[in-house]
């Protein structure tokens, strides 16, 4: 009689975990959104995958999201951890690309970019309102627009007149940020007939604004000249000049920034502002031995 020895059969049981990466749905997730100033906005944002995704938000441009709470505080975060990003009377400088990021430590991470469009009507700023230049000069007029959406933004004389870009008036414009634009109206070789009022006008969809700017002569044939401590024999070397403008109603004096450009033979233009009844032209070059014999 034989005998089989064997080993007892052994069980062993094993999970298996089946990880997905995360998704962003784009059913359920807002896209680029538009609110008046003021308004309210909310932004959605819904990812699967296993583990459950979690949902951050974050600006762009890695500035700060204002949350605001009830009662009313306002609290400056560089990410929401949420779903739902909720903003609350919203200003201008929260326009912007904001993005959901999407994450379940299974790569890769996702994200979605959303634009928030905050509008509002044109507000102008001008950085001086009373220009005063010699004739023969270039002047350059500047206006500061905001505006969402974007304005059409033009230049006119006091009498409503559109100024066209020609050898005689130059315009640009540059943005700073999304909603801003820096005017500029360069006059080329002032003349009496340039003298008088302008206006930078800015219109779009929801209103319209315009700044004025009114330009008089400097006359440096009357201007008291007043050197400060410098060699004036030298053409070369930097020199002070005050001057006084002669003919200047007090208000004219007193009401507003007072503001000179100066143009040198080379076509090199220097600019000076100042609140003083004497205008502080600063420091000016003279380039040219003929310039400065003419001037200084």
């Amino acid at each position: 009689m034989s005998q089989v020895n064997t080993n007892p059969m052994t069980k062993q049981m094993a999970y298996l975990e089946v990880v997905i990466p995360p998704d962003i749905s784009s059913e359920e997730t807002s896209g680029d959104m538009m609110v008046p100033e003021g308004g309210s906005a909310k932004l959605v944002c819904k990812a699967k995958g296993y583990p459950t995704p979690k949902i951050t938000w974050r600006r762009e441009d890695n500035k700060e999201i204002i949350v605001r709470s009830n009662p009313p505080s306002n609290q400056k975060v560089f990410s929401v951890d949420s779903e739902i990003l909720s903003l609350t009377k919203v200003t201008r400088s929260e326009m912007g690309a904001y993005q959901c990021i999407a994450a379940n430590g299974v790569p890769p991470t996702v994200s979605k970019r959303l634009m928030l469009h905050v509008h509002f009507h044109p507000l102008i700023q001008v950085p001086n309102q009373l220009v005063g230049a010699p004739l023969g000069t270039n002047v350059t007029l500047q206006c500061q627009v905001e505006a969402s959406p974007k304005a059409i933004n033009y230049w006119t004389r006091e009498s409503g007149d559109m100024i066209i870009q020609n050898d005689k008036y130059f315009m640009s414009e540059y943005s700073n940020v999304y909603y801003s634009v820096h005017m500029k109206l360069t006059i080329c070789r002032l003349t009496k007939e340039d003298l008088g009022g302008y206006k930078c006008v800015s219109k779009n969809s929801i209103g319209d604004a315009e700044g004025s700017i009114r330009i008089y002569e400097v006359d440096l044939s009357k201007a008291k000249q007043k050197h400060l401590g410098q060699n004036l024999s030298d053409p070369n070397r930097l020199n002070k000049i005050e001057f006084e403008i002669e003919g200047m109603s007090g208000s004219d004096r007193n009401g507003s920034n007072l503001y000179l450009d100066i143009l040198d033979p080379n076509g090199a233009s220097t600019q000076f502002t100042s609140r003083n009844q004497q205008i502080l032209v600063g420091i000016v070059l003279c380039v040219l031995m003929r310039w400065w014999s003419a001037f200084c």
